[in-house]
């Protein structure tokens, strides 16, 4: 596939072969569709024009899985669901926590990132995340964030945060639905793990 939308290589690598080396560099496509365009550019035999090309190939999958995600009620298709937040967090470097806005029916209003960085209890304010979902007139929220290590476990600290955003949602009228953790094409429900009442 690589090959094909690079369609040619260089005078010493085919486009397959350069496909190859592309893939052998990121280890995967999750790490190739996040790649900046300074460091395709330091593959060899990658220019501009073909780094500039894998990147919108890359986004367009994005865009689809957001339509996608955008058109279906979240709670009926959770997969499509983890693989868009795998694609819009997950291979990030650092931590992200993004926040899905619903409607009554569960389908996505918006999506915003509402912190970045190392996320730990002092960072995320409940009243942060509440006032932008009374803005916004959502019915429901969830929460996400990533672990760039790739181990989406729970840590003691995710659970608390997510009880103290589950207390909050509970006085507002508007119910946290779940707290997923994303990260290296996996993820993690608080709420079918039961760690959400």
């Amino acid at each position: 596939m690589l090959a094909i939308i690079l369609r040619n290589g260089t005078k010493t690598h085919s486009a397959l072969e350069l496909g190859d080396d592309l893939l052998q560099s990121y280890h995967s496509f999750s790490n190739l569709s996040t790649a900046a365009l300074h460091d395709l550019k330091k593959v060899n035999g990658i220019k501009e024009a073909k780094a500039l090309q894998l990147m919108a190939c890359f986004e367009i999958n994005r865009r689809l899985s957001l339509e996608r995600t955008r058109e279906s009620r979240l709670m009926n298709h959770p997969k499509e669901f983890v693989t868009w937040l795998n694609q819009e967090i997950g291979n990030q470097m650092q931590e992200h926590f993004l926040v899905v806005f619903l409607d009554t029916k569960n389908i996505m209003m918006e999506y915003k990132t509402i912190f970045i960085g190392t996320i730990n209890m002092s960072l995320i304010h409940p009243r942060e995340i509440y006032k932008e979902a009374l803005h916004i007139g959502c019915a429901k929220i969830i929460c996400v964030h990533n672990h760039p290590s790739g181990d989406v476990n729970a840590s003691r600290e995710d659970i608390m945060i997510t009880k103290r955003l589950q207390e909050v949602g509970e006085i507002v009228g508007i119910p946290l639905l779940d707290h997923i953790i994303v990260g290296k094409n996996n993820y993690f429900s608080l709420r079918e793990r039961q760690l959400i009442d």
